[in-house]
């Protein structure tokens, strides 16, 4: 170990003789995007490798025991977790956010191999969830303990995080440009000159990795027959509407499903219940078995009774208004199965279940068309794939993610109008309904989410403990004037001063002003008490319940120039504005590119 830290050492003053910064950061960037695309290959493998072990046995058999694989594979990640890696398993890209806001971008070692054992097993054995998210977060952590050893600063950590996130998904998707606008969209980056060239060849490093690793394998293997006819116009206003409505039910159930399962205190619990929950709608609708991609390929290609698989309604499925009740179910369910996996202990991604609700509830809106009687004919495939922008524009409010996502992996440019018609409807809605998506709900609320305002940025990136002043000499309330005089006033260098009792609770305050009148009055040095000119301060900074937001408005409504920093109840120093506004000004110009 020492030896390394010498060699890196040697590397580091190498470095800075010969290359610029400029150039290293690009340069470390690249190596981002191969290691994420690195993650990303291996997390699809050894996912794939699961399922191909599964499939000759269990799930292709002919007794159909493939539902009961979920507790399995849930009770190998709850034994992961409490044996090996012992702290709860976080949601991907929300733990990300919340590390470049509060954490500096700091991500422990943990989450680089968690996520490789975690999210293979769940979604191996059939979990309802996706592997981009935990690609992002692996690619993420290697990213953060990688720019750590090499000494990068935290804002430039910030940008290669988002070029790790940019390389997982390019790997996956093989979508170099979709990839660097979720990193836009998603981590609240700005696009600048200075950020652009390295998420370009972190995403041009990742997909070809992809490329080198798994050949020309593509996703989606369909070709857009159909191009874009203006009279289908009146139906993509009406997916995109479908999709709002679609993108807010999935919201509102993913929380609704995690507070449900937040009353069972113990693991154990959740694993059962959800493990059986998930079986059971396994049993019923199999397509909402593990990630969903062969699902959606096979609607793509028009074969809806093979996308359903075997079900208890094999006897009605020449009945198309029978298919499309079942596709229906897959959208209404498959949200449902997605948020059991997770809060019954399981790691993934919500990113592809998306695309798979998004692809059901397009396909069923065109069958709907079709067979409605009114004579309209519209093309299933190119609504099973705007279907899947839409959801991912309401959902995860990346309408350009969602548009450049489908254009690229499917080469469906062709359908450029139609998705930017659907995304948007479906965007605009959502985010009128909901202030914030599943990736940022939980971090809005702790004031702890970046954002693309840059003062809202900024006092999120501030911290508190930075702007705490504790050069205050304290006094007590039964002191007289001549005691606080002598052991206070003379050797403070402040014009306040807090009143403490025994257990250093906050009483109250003393400004110098308070006591100038009194100050020579040396017939009152005994008689006169703190508690007597004593009051209470005009406002109270509450420690790690006030987020900075709230703190500047305190200062704001207060007009204060110091105000006193109380943690249950206990002193711990003050907050001046002249400090905070100094503070606040260099994190904008450490911020701003």
């Amino acid at each position: 170990m020492a030896n390394t830290k010498v060699y890196i050492r040697k590397f580091l003053k190498w470095r800075y003789k010969h290359i610029s910064n400029k150039t290293f950061i690009q340069l470390v960037s690249l190596l981002i995007g191969f290691l994420a695309g690195l993650v990303a290959v291996t997390l699809k493998n050894s996912t794939y490798f699961i399922e191909s072990l599964l499939e000759n046995g269990i799930v292709s058999s002919g007794n159909q025991l493939y539902f009961i694989l979920p507790i399995v594979g849930l009770t190998l990640v709850y034994l992961y977790v409490k044996f090996v890696n012992k702290h709860p398993i976080e949601h991907a890209v929300s733990s990300i956010l919340y590390s470049l806001s509060k954490q500096k971008g700091l991500l422990s070692v943990k989450k680089i191999y968690t996520p490789l054992i975690a999210a293979p097993l769940t979604v191996g054995f059939g979990g309802s969830v996706g592997l981009l998210g935990p690609a992002v977060k692996s690619g993420a952590a290697l990213s953060s303990n990688l720019s750590r050893l090499l000494h990068i600063d935290a804002k430039t950590r910030t940008l290669l995080i988002a070029c790790a996130s940019t390389g997982a998904i390019a790997s996956i998707f093989q979508s170099p440009i979709a990839a660097i606008i979720f990193a836009v969209e998603v981590f609240s980056l700005d696009l600048t000159m200075l950020s652009v060239l390295p998420l370009l060849l972190a995403s041009i490093s990742g997909v070809l990795t992809s490329y080198f690793f798994l050949g020309n394998e593509v996703l989606f293997n369909h070709a857009i027959n159909e191009g874009f006819e203006l009279g289908d116009v009146p139906f993509y206003v009406i997916l995109g509407i479908g999709t709002a409505i679609a993108s807010i039910y999935f919201t509102k159930m993913y929380f609704g499903i995690l507070k449900i399962f937040k009353r069972f205190k113990s693991p154990k619990y959740k694993l059962l219940v959800g493990g059986i929950l998930i079986g059971i709608m396994l049993y019923f609708i199999p397509p909402l078995y593990g990630e969903g991609f062969g699902f959606i390929n096979e609607l793509l290609d028009g074969n809806h009774v093979k996308a359903l698989g075997k079900t208890p309604f094999d006897a009605f499925i020449d009945n198309i208004w029978v298919v499309i009740a079942l596709l229906f179910g897959i959208t209404i369910f498959k949200a449902i199965a997605m948020t059991t996996t997770f809060a019954a202990g399981g790691a993934g991604g919500i990113f592809i279940p998306t695309m798979v609700m998004g692809s059901a509830l397009g396909n069923v809106v065109a069958k709907v068309i079709n067979n409605i009687g009114l004579g309209f004919e519209v093309s299933e495939s190119n609504f099973t794939l705007i279907g899947m922008a839409g959801l991912i524009a309401g959902v995860i409010h990346a309408p350009l993610t969602a548009i450049f996502l489908i254009a690229e992996i499917t080469g469906g440019y062709a359908l450029f109008v139609p998705l930017m018609i659907t995304a948007s409807i479906s965007f605009l809605i959502t985010k009128n309904a909901l202030d914030y998506n599943i990736y940022t709900k939980e971090l809005a609320q702790k004031d702890a989410l970046l954002t693309h305002n840059k003062d809202q940025a900024v006092l999120t990136l501030m911290q508190l403990d930075d702007v705490i002043e504790t050069n205050f000499k304290p006094v007590n309330a039964e002191m007289t004037l001549g005691e606080m005089l002598t052991k206070s006033v003379a050797k403070s260098t402040r014009n306040i001063f807090p009143v403490l009792d025994k257990d250093e609770k906050m009483v109250g305050i003393v400004l110098l002003d308070d006591i100038r009148e009194f100050m020579f009055k040396t017939d009152l040095y005994k008689t006169l008490f703190v508690k007597d000119v004593m009051h209470a301060a005009p406002e109270y900074i509450f420690y790690k319940e006030d987020s900075m937001k709230q703190v500047m408005k305190k200062f704001q409504e207060s007009g204060a120039w110091n105000l006193p920093v109380i943690h249950d109840g206990t002193y711990m120093g003050f907050v001046s504005k002249s400090k905070l506004l100094t503070a606040y000004r260099r994190k904008l110009i450490d911020y701003t590119p």
